[in-house]
């Protein structure tokens, strides 16, 4: 399910041609979900805004945004040509309802922990967040995604967890469950920036970074197989499926970042068709 690019009529682009230039095509999405990464092409020399941040523009004009979990909308892209034209695209964000999932039988020390391990925590996440803040030219994520390992999905992004009886943070991604030692297949192309074998709370912890800000991280990992600075291609083993950290099973927990944003894997396409046309 490799090699389409995102810019394709899924993701209900809407097409406008600028004019001065037989080449300054805009695909802009009219609108994305809450938690959904979408992509945009403009003329490889325009420069993309969104709200104050400067977005990257591949050759190929390519560009991507997001809108988080609590987004409640509308986006704001403004597009200046080469020519210095310049247009405003307002984004809808459509609301999605989120679930409530009840966990229990963790560790409590992973729910409440004593100041010692909270402060591990925070600084095992820090490096996980630096991790996030690259920027790279690759566009590694202009491909239909595939599945890093198949069965039943266990978790999905955005619900709200309670742990032992106590409300935590959304589940920031999509779990499937697996038995431990599974292999995990890399789901696009990328290069590993973080691969720790024993976080606190996300035990076994791989990110694969797909260029301009795009990045997966793998959770609760038995076994790491890669290390930073590797190239991956899709479909390459990194590692295996596990119950490390805070988890009360074996399973595959996948998380999507555009930069800080987390995102739902379950609306990146190839994931989201593939789930559309399941019974």
């Amino acid at each position: 399910m490799s090699g389409k690019p995102l810019h394709r009529a899924a993701l209900c682009l809407l097409l406008v041609l600028l004019a001065g230039s037989a080449h300054a095509v805009e695909a802009i999405p009219a609108r994305i979900s809450q938690g959904e990464l979408a992509v945009g092409r403009v003329d490889p020399a325009a420069e993309v805004r969104l709200g104050e941040r400067r977005l990257r523009v591949d050759a190929e004009g390519r560009f991507v945004f997001a809108a988080g979990r609590d987004e409640n909308g509308p986006l704001h892209l403004h597009i200046i040509g080469p020519e210095g034209d310049q247009t405003r695209h307002d984004i809808e964000v459509t609301p999605r309802q989120w679930r409530i999932e009840r966990v229990t039988g963790v560790p409590q020390q992973t729910v409440t922990p004593d100041p010692a391990i909270a402060e591990r925590i925070a600084r095992e996440q820090a490096r996980v967040v630096a991790a996030r803040r690259r920027d790279d030219a690759r566009s590694d994520f202009a491909v239909d995604f595939r599945w890093p390992t198949r069965g039943r999905i266990s978790g999905v992004f955005g619900s709200q967890r309670v742990y032992n009886g106590t409300p935590r943070s959304p589940h920031s991604g999509l779990d499937v469950a697996a038995a431990s030692g599974t292999p995990l297949y890399a789901p696009a192309a990328g290069l590993v920036t973080f691969a720790e074998p024993d976080l606190f709370l996300t035990g076994g912890t791989v990110l694969i970074d797909h260029g301009h800000g795009v990045s997966s991280v793998f959770l609760h990992l038995s076994r790491i197989d890669v290390e930073p600075g590797q190239r991956l291609e899709a479909g390459d083993v990194f590692g295996a499926v596990g119950a490390t950290g805070r988890a009360t099973g074996p399973h595959m927990h996948w998380g999507l970042n555009w930069f800080d944003l987390r995102l739902d894997p379950a609306l990146l396409p190839g994931i989201r068709e593939d789930l559309s046309e399941r019974p």
